[in-house]
This record gives structure tokens, sequence and C-alpha cells, in this order.
């Protein structure tokens, strides 16, 4: 068989020419970019040879047939990537496109400069702020070789190089993202325990990315705690989690922690400003400030919303070459929001106690599609603006010179009482509209006792006006009725009783109060002066106490005198005067009567303590 030589080495192989040997060999680039194309698609061409020249001796073919192969492949077109949502399309590739986290990236930079790198970060904050993002911009980093290849790491990688790009396209091999919500057992961390011991393949640092950390199992976080510790000095690792107070002590004791913070409204503001002009987009400045404040700090959540505005700003265009535009109106449609001159006419009315209006008001935006609920919480904004801007001396951080002006208005026109009974009575309606059946019927109800309660002074202005009202009267005696020689017992009594009161519960005189329950006759009170008898069986001069205690009550000098006549019953002679008179009363009934004429020796019980009991069960 002589075709079978080639097979068995009975032939030698055709022998290459020598000039083509070096050609036919691939290059370690052509074999990274084949890797990469059959990984993740045609990303580049290959660079390759050159095609050699055409053999002189070959038929030349006709100009208008071209080859089979060339004809069907299509022109690829630009555009062929899916589109992307605005979190993430505009996803921070470098420090400087991280907003608000400025002490963060100082720590950082500093860190890096210095080469004092821990081993472990942890990343923590609400969602939305940049937790992944910051961990992998620390992954690429640490792992950036620069344009040259010959850089090291730094604040500010380049971007350009293939560890950023790969870890950018998230498919570096030695940079291992884990999602710890699906992978929370010991067997996942058990694979991680394993591979760290070996070196990484291509970058400087083996980074492990762990998301949402606290998600892991109690075995999980055991076993990892040895390599967490005393990691092999080319691996680090990087956590992100929104709830950190789930975390063991042990683990946050080996970890370098960052806290995120909330972005600005006026921060996100800015930015949102800026995305749109990339994306070629109109935005007015109320609607941004309106997506800024439902954003609440995260900007993945702003950048939904404006991506969602932008979608719902695509139904008014009049023509194909018109830009979007996210106006205000259309922003308040989509997030359910009341109109800021609705809000601020319901105020009003409000304020001025229009009933008939107020329920007007919020009948027509609930006809327009706001919630109740929705509509309750901006009234506590525009509560808490006023009172804010009232401390603050302006016009609070109101969009428009409008809305500043009013509320520089109700500024001045409000008392700080006024407006924090105003908040308490929203708040406990906003509670009652959150769980009541009928929303809307719960509003208007508690939007209607706020009303009503606007009339009634508050707690601070009754009893000064009692106070005033008291001294007018301390000041100017009612005259006395004729055949009286001196005021009668009884208001003196209970005037007494109201400054003993006062000592007990406001000044909290116990022991004081006691013995003048006890021990004082009043013979006059009037403001800044009392006149008493002591009650018989007392020696002890209280003249010296009462003036400091009377002093430390009001924050006035008293005159304080002791006659031996002419004073009216101590507190304890009225109170055990009124229980006389009340078993008096109670004997005198006649169903009474007659059970003590029925049982001569029954004795009447009073509720008394059981130090003074009768010997006797009451339970007999």
């Amino acid at each position: 068989m002589s075709d079978s030589g080639d097979m068995f080495g009975d032939t030698p192989p055709e022998k290459p020419a020598e000039g083509d040997a070096a050609d036919a060999r691939p290059t370690a680039a052509e074999l990274e970019a084949a890797g990469q194309n059959s990984m993740f698609g045609d990303l580049a061409p290959a660079p390759g040879p050159a095609p050699a020249p055409a053999d002189p001796a070959a038929p030349a073919l006709a100009p208008s047939s071209p080859e089979p192969a060339e004809a069907a492949r299509p022109s690829r077109p630009e555009a062929s990537q899916p589109y992307r949502v605005l979190a993430r399309k505009y996803r921070p590739q470098t420090f400087s496109e991280l907003i608000g986290q400025e002490p963060m990236v100082r720590t950082l930079a500093n860190a890096i400069k210095r080469d004092r790198l821990a081993h472990a970060f942890l990343m923590t904050g609400v969602r939305g702020v940049g937790k992944t993002s910051t961990a992998r911009l620390i992954a690429k980093a640490l792992n950036c070789i620069g344009p040259d290849g010959q850089g090291g790491p730094t604040i500010d990688p380049c971007g350009t190089c293939e560890p950023c790009r790969a870890i950018a396209e998230g498919r570096h091999i030695d940079v291992i993202e884990m999602d710890a919500a699906s992978h929370t057992g010991i067997n996942d961390i058990r694979e991680i325990i394993e591979a760290v011991r070996y070196a990484a393949v291509s970058a400087r640092y083996k980074i492990y990315i762990i998301d949402e950390v606290h998600m892991l199992s109690t075995p999980a976080f055991n076993g990892l705690l040895k390599t967490l510790e005393e990691p092999p000095a080319h691996v680090k690792f990087l956590f992100a989690t929104t709830e950190v107070d789930k975390l063991p002590v042990t683990v946050l004791s080996r970890t370098q922690r960052f806290d995120l913070r909330r972005i600005s409204p006026e921060m996100l503001q800015q930015h949102f400003a800026s995305v749109c002009r990339q994306e070629g987009v109109g935005a007015e400045d109320e609607a941004l400030h309106l997506i800024a404040a439902a954003a609440e700090g995260s900007v993945r959540d702003g950048l939904s919303i404006l991506d969602q505005a932008i979608a719902h700003a695509d139904l008014d265009l009049d023509g194909p070459e018109q830009a979007p535009q996210v106006t205000a109106s259309r922003v308040r449609d989509m997030l359910g929001l009341a109109d800021k001159g609705a809000q601020r006419r319901l105020f009003a009315c409000l304020l001025e106690g229009d009933a008939k209006g107020l329920l007007a008001a919020l009948d027509d935006q609930y006809a327009l599609g706001v919630e109740p609920l929705a509509l309750m919480r901006t009234l506590l904004e525009l509560t808490n603006r006023i009172t804010v801007a009232q401390v603050g001396g302006s016009g609070a951080d109101a969009p428009t010179a409008e809305e500043r002006a009013v509320i520089d208005g109700w500024t001045g026109q409000l008392s700080p009482g006024q407006l924090h009974r105003l908040w308490q009575l929203l708040l406990k309606g906003y509670d009652e509209v959150r769980s009541a059946p009928d929303p809307l019927v719960a509003a208007q109800m508690a939007l209607l006792r706020t009303l009503h309660a606007a009339d009634l002074p508050d707690p601070g202005t009754l009893a000064k006006t009692l106070e005033d009202m008291a001294a007018r009267a301390a000041a100017n005696p009612a005259p006395s009725v004729a055949g009286a020689d001196a005021p009668a017992p009884a208001a003196r009594a209970i005037e007494w009783a109201d400054l003993v009161r006062d000592l007990e519960q406001q000044s909290g005189q116990l022991h004081l109060a006691s013995r003048l329950r006890m021990q004082v006759r009043p013979v006059s009170v009037a403001h800044g002066t009392l006149t008493y008898e002591q009650a018989p069986g007392f020696g002890d001069d209280l003249a010296s106490d009462i003036r400091q205690g009377l002093f430390e009550l009001t924050g006035e000098r008293w005159q304080v005198e002791r006659v031996e006549t002419g004073g009216a019953p101590s507190l304890y002679e009225i109170e055990q005067a009124e229980q006389a008179a009340a078993e008096e009363r109670l004997r005198a009934h006649p169903l009474v009567e007659a059970t003590l004429a029925a049982f001569p020796d029954a004795v009447m019980l009073s509720e008394e303590d059981d130090a003074g009991a009768p010997p006797w069960s009451r339970r007999a």
C-alpha cells in the first residue's frame, strides 16, 4: 500500500521551505486572540501575516467576478450591540468618575502611593452608591501595567492595557467575582481556600470580589477567617455589602472598611445633567431635581428613573429628528407625584382653614393619579423645608424663584411651635393613611383634623394664658360680699392646693409639699406673698423652707409670714373633712341604713393599704 507510508512513518513528511517555517508558526498574540474570539466572539481581528503576492503565472480573474467568499461576507454594521441601560453604560471606569466618595479615593491613593495596601477591603453603604464598582476599580488599580506594560499599581488605571480591559469586560482570569447571595455555603468558600494557594496566572494580584457578603452562612464565615487573616501575598479580598451589621465582628476586624456615603441631590442632579448631554437628551432643571430627590442618594436608582423618563419623553416627539425633552410634568406623572403648585395650594388651604377648598384640592390630585400617601409625604416634606428655611434664614432648596418666595413667606408667617405641631399631625395622618383600608378617606379625615387643630392653642400658649389669668386675679381680687369679714376659705384652699401641687409635680419637692399639706393653714396667698397659720401639733419653723421652695418654683422672692390665728383648714384637714362627709352621706343612704339595722355588728371598710387592713381576710 503505497499510500500508507506517510501514516506509519515509512516515508518522511515533506519538508517545508526554509523561509516559510517561521511564518507558518502562529504567534502568541494570534493564539491569545483566537482564544478570546472562541470565548467572547470576534472582538477584534487577530493580527496575521500579510497575504502572499499573487502568482504571476496564475490566470487573472475578471474584475467583475469577485470571489465567492468575499462576496458572501456582508458588511458588519457599526452599531450591532444591544441597548444598555444608563446604569450599566455609565458605570464608573476610573476613580475620577466615582462621584461623592472623595475620602475613600484619597485613602486608597495614599495607600497605593506609600505601598501600604491592605489584604482585604470592605465596602458598605446603601444601594447604588458604587460598592461593586469601587471593588472593580480597586482590582484595575492594583493590576494595571500601563500602556507600555511597565507600570505598577496606580490610583489612575490607564484603561487601555490588557488587564484593565479584561477586568472592565469581566473576563480576567485572575479577578474572580462571586455573588454571596447564590453561593452561601462552606463548599463555595472551600473552593476559594484551595485556589488561593496558586499564584496569579497573568496579573499582579489575584482578586476575589464577594458581593453581598453578609449573605454567607456562619460556617462559611468561620471557614474564611484563617485565610482572610493571613492570605498569600498575591491575594486581595474585596467585600461589598449593604447590611454591614450582619457581618461577624471577626470578619470586620480583618478588613479595612470604607463606608460609602449617600450622594447629595445637588451632585446627583449635576451627574444626571451630564448624562443627558452625552445622550443628546434635553432635560429641565426641575425634572432632574425631582429625579434626584426620588433617587434617595442612589446613583443607580436615579439613572434607572432617568432612563424611564427619557423613554417616557419619547412619546411627545413630533418627528424623528427632534431630541427627547424630559419635562417636570412628565416626571411627576411617571412618579405619581403631585404638582408643586397644587401642593402649595393644598398647604395654603390647610393653613387658612378652608375645609371646602382642601377637600376639592385633594379630590383633584386623586383624580390626576396622585396617591394619598404620596400627597401626605409631599406635605410633610414641605413642612420640613419651611422649618429648615426658618432656622437657616434662606429660601430653602426650591428649584424655582416662585417656590422660594412662597416658602420665605410662610417662614415669616408661621411660628416654630405651629410648624412642629403641624409636623406631628401630618406624621400621624401619614401612618393612618398607610394602614387604612381606604387611603383617600383616611387622608381626608387626617387633613381635616389637622385643619381644625390649627385653631386650638398649643399647650405652651395655653399654660401661659392661664398663668396670666391667675396673676391678674391675684392682683385684682373680687370684692367681698356684704357681711363677710374675710375672703372665702374654699377659694384660698383651691389656690393653695394648686401651688402645693406645682411644688410637687413641677419642682419635684415632694418632702416640702407633704409638710405644707399637713402643717400650713393659709391665711392669704397672693403673687409673691404668703401668710399662714401653722396647724397645732407642729413646732418646726417652715418659713425659710417655704421661701426657698417657692423661689425654685417661680424664680421670684416670696414674702412668707406666720401668724397665730385666722388660717383656713390645711389641705390634709380638708381631705379628712371630705372623707368624713362622704362617709356620713354613705351611712345616710337607705340601703346602708337597712344593712346596718339587719347587721348591728357590721363594720364599714374602705380601700386602704394592707398595712392598715383589719386582721380578717377581705376575700372571706
